[in-house]
């Protein structure tokens, strides 16, 4: 169902493996995927998490089998089982660490939704994604905040809607992605984006993103109290372990620890 791993560098690896299925998700495999989160978030070893698909796809949304369930399902059961997927989503989306995408192959649905919650997306050319959820008479509710705030109002009405899978290309332009490559080049430009991530200091890159949640959280604040909230974080950080190494190296002309 999930294989994972973790090289010497701290980077974690994992792979949505159901390739027969495409890599459709169950309630078995949401709680898989957000125990194993939770796991890397405390496991000081890790430093960035690759999330990818085994065979063809990259996942295909909901497995016909889970739905086939939820057909008998009450409001109430649906409501406990929609929180499950909820979780899952939000734990990825407040993982304090950098989390790659792979995404090799179709994602659709749900699937759609996890290029959402990843900091940095590579699609492969020949992918489709799609928030298909309409065309079965269902909405892409829990993914819905995750995606909104990746493509905007204008995109989610296009997509949400219609229903229809888009190309890499457009998934690109639409900000669901950042980078598109041929199959022969996904390998390299995979090494080559969890390279530059790694000359990263870990303790920063928790700090940076937590900064982005919050200063967009604060956008409606007072400028005073903004300008406050930033200038602490930097202060604390120039005067941190990472950030007095971080200077040195530059001064002595040197890599600084974490990136040797």
């Amino acid at each position: 169902m999930l294989k994972t791993f973790i090289d010497d560098r701290g980077v974690a690896t994992l792979s949505l493996n159901r390739p027969e299925i495409h890599n459709a998700f169950n309630d078995e495999m949401i709680d898989k995927i957000t125990s194993q989160f939770l796991s890397w978030e405390k496991n000081d070893l890790v430093r960035l998490v690759l999330i990818k698909g085994e065979g063809k796809s990259f996942c295909a949304g909901a497995d016909l089998n889970w739905m086939k369930k939820m057909l008998d399902y009450s409001h109430a059961e649906n409501i406990q089982d929609s929180k499950k997927l909820a979780k899952m989503f939000k734990v990825m989306n407040e993982f304090e660490k950098p989390l790659i995408g792979k995404i090799q192959g179709h994602a659709l649905g749900g699937g759609s939704g996890i290029l959402a919650v990843c900091d940095y997306v590579i699609l492969m050319d020949r992918s489709k994604i799609g928030f298909t959820e309409t065309r079965l008479g269902l909405v892409p509710a829990v993914i819905s905040p995750y995606v909104l705030s990746k493509i905007g109002e204008s995109y989610a009405r296009a997509t949400f809607l219609s229903g229809k899978p888009f190309s890499a290309k457009k998934a690109l332009e639409m900000g669901l992605a950042h980078q598109v490559c041929s199959e022969d080049e996904i390998e390299k430009v995979t090494d080559q984006v969890i390279d530059d991530f790694l000359l990263a200091a870990p303790k920063a890159v928790k700090i940076a993103k937590k900064l982005i949640k919050n200063v967009i959280a604060m956008k409606n604040s007072k400028e005073d109290d903004l300008s406050f909230y930033t200038c602490e974080v930097i202060a604390s950080q120039r005067i941190s372990a990472e950030g007095q190494e971080g200077m040195s190296a530059l001064l002595e002309k040197r890599k600084p620890v974490w990136a040797n």
